[in-house]
């Protein structure tokens, strides 16, 4: 990063890294390609589970029971319950994984829990309410968990000045892997002719949603083919002793989580980034979750949107690989800023907007920007992260973005109760993009990136 970073020495996942197209992406070793994959193995299960097909799928068949506002109830319910337990867990899982060394493991671990529940979606029958929130819930935590080692890798594959690009790269590829299986699932969902499936008339309740259970199974193949270079490739860092370090206990994570909360102190920067990135990732957080919702209520129809998650994907690809050249050029937090710009403009636009062609053309917009401005403020906050603390200070990073998904829908529902439409509540997430870029503003990069490496430099001359 220009005028942001400070020298650090080469490690070895820098060594023979070549000097071509894949280096420029932030793909030059075989290494970081492995840590990248892993973003487009665990995508699919954001897309397809998550966004586009298994909530349409609880509502009209596992819930089919129940009226349809119960139902979408009981799916804000686990979509609620995950969160917290995401929120709970992700500070002492960081904790242990830096004592024992365990990233990797305990990224299998609840990737595993999140393969074997989307898997499970498969024998998801009509009116198996049930058992589908148990699925459905399973695989939440176990995509959300996984992430927490997976950012606490970054800092250990890519020293500051390739950080950027690294995890720019890792956002793009989510987009690739995401977007291609989503594309086929909703092509053999609409269209099962091509692929040999049931269609037609007189077919049974298996039959009619045999598409929809093969994309939850075809989500969990997909998760655990594309988690294996990661397992294979990626080295597990090597733990780093602290002088004061005692025996361990099991109350240690919650020991050590109280000590990381007290050393935040120490870290002033890094802190403030986390300040900045939960005020203005709650406003791009409400942005995702509510724009289907607010395109329904003005009268979007379905196929648009539809069509602009994969717009939204396919869009994001080559914008998330450019919004790491452009922060390589004039800083992450700069690029960072003029992504708040941008959405500061969709939100505004968005009042406005009343065509499926004004929605499609905003997804465009959100694609632009999305994954660049996500990726950029991990690698930012990893920059000024010590890599033997890693894990703890991304549980934190965890649980602040976790955070960013409370305040913004909220206001909206808020707006929404006192003014009778979503298109005030539309513009009041602009604020929270001003109070980010207003604490964003405040964070020293250099100044962190020196502590960090001081920090780092201190632990290991002991």
């Amino acid at each position: 990063m220009v005028n942001e970073e400070i020298p650090v020495p080469m490690t070895t996942a820098d060594v023979g890294a070549p000097a071509g197209w894949m280096a420029r992406l932030g793909l030059g070793t075989r290494e970081r390609r492995a840590w990248a994959m892993f973003d487009w193995a665990v995508s699919s299960m954001q897309t397809t589970v998550m966004v586009a097909v298994f909530p349409i799928f609880f509502v009209k068949v596992a819930g089919a029971n129940l009226a349809p506002a119960q139902a979408t109830a009981a799916l804000a319910n686990v979509n609620a319950v995950a969160l917290i337990i995401m929120t709970v867990l992700s500070p002492p899982m960081g904790a242990v994984a830096d004592y024992f060394s365990v990233k990797k493991a305990m990224l299998a671990v609840f990737s595993l829990v999140g393969i074997v529940a989307c898997g499970a979606m498969f024998f998801v029958e009509r009116g198996d309410a049930m058992f589908a929130w148990w699925c459905f819930l399973f695989a939440l935590v176990g995509g959300t968990g996984c992430m927490v080692p997976y950012e606490g890798l970054l800092p250990h594959i890519a020293p500051p000045a390739e950080v950027d690009r690294v995890s720019t790269a890792g956002y793009a590829l989510g987009y690739v892997g995401g977007g291609v299986l989503l594309a086929l699932n909703l092509a053999w969902i609409q269209k099962p002719a091509w692929f040999g499936l049931p269609h037609g008339e007189g077919l049974t309740p298996e039959q009619v949603t045999l598409p929809a259970r093969l994309a939850f199974l075809s989500v969990a193949v997909w998760w655990a083919v594309f988690s294996i270079p990661l397992l294979r490739w990626v080295r597990e860092p090597a733990r780093v002793r602290e002088p004061d370090e005692v025996a361990w206990s099991w109350a240690d994570p919650f020991r050590r989580l109280i000590e990381t909360f007290r050393e935040l102190r120490s870290y002033r920067n890094l802190f403030l980034m986390l300040i900045a990135f939960m005020l203005y990732n709650d406003g791009i957080q409400t942005i995702i979750k509510m724009a289907t919702a607010y395109g329904t209520e003005i009268g979007i129809p379905s196929g648009s949107l539809i069509t602009a998650i994969l717009i939204v994907q396919f869009v994001g690809i080559p914008c998330t690989f450019l919004w790491g050249a452009i922060a390589e050029r004039v800083g992450a937090k700069r690029a960072v800023f003029a992504g708040l710009v941008v959405y500061t403009v969709i939100a505004i636009i968005g009042y406005f907007m009343k065509t499926a062609t004004h929605f499609l053309l905003l997804s465009g917009l959100v694609g632009l920007v999305q994954g660049g401005t996500q990726a950029l403020s991990r690698s930012l906050f990893s920059s000024m992260v010590p890599p033997h603390k890693s894990g703890e200070f991304f549980g934190f990073f965890s649980v602040f973005e976790k955070f960013a998904g409370i305040f913004g829908p909220a206001l909206f529902s808020i707006v929404i109760a006192l003014t009778g439409t979503s298109r005030g509540a539309i513009l009041s997430v602009i604020a929270f993009f001003i109070a980010g870029a207003f604490v964003l503003a405040r964070v020293d990069v250099s100044a962190g990136q020196a502590t960090a490496q001081a920090a780092e430099l201190g632990v290991r001359a002991r």
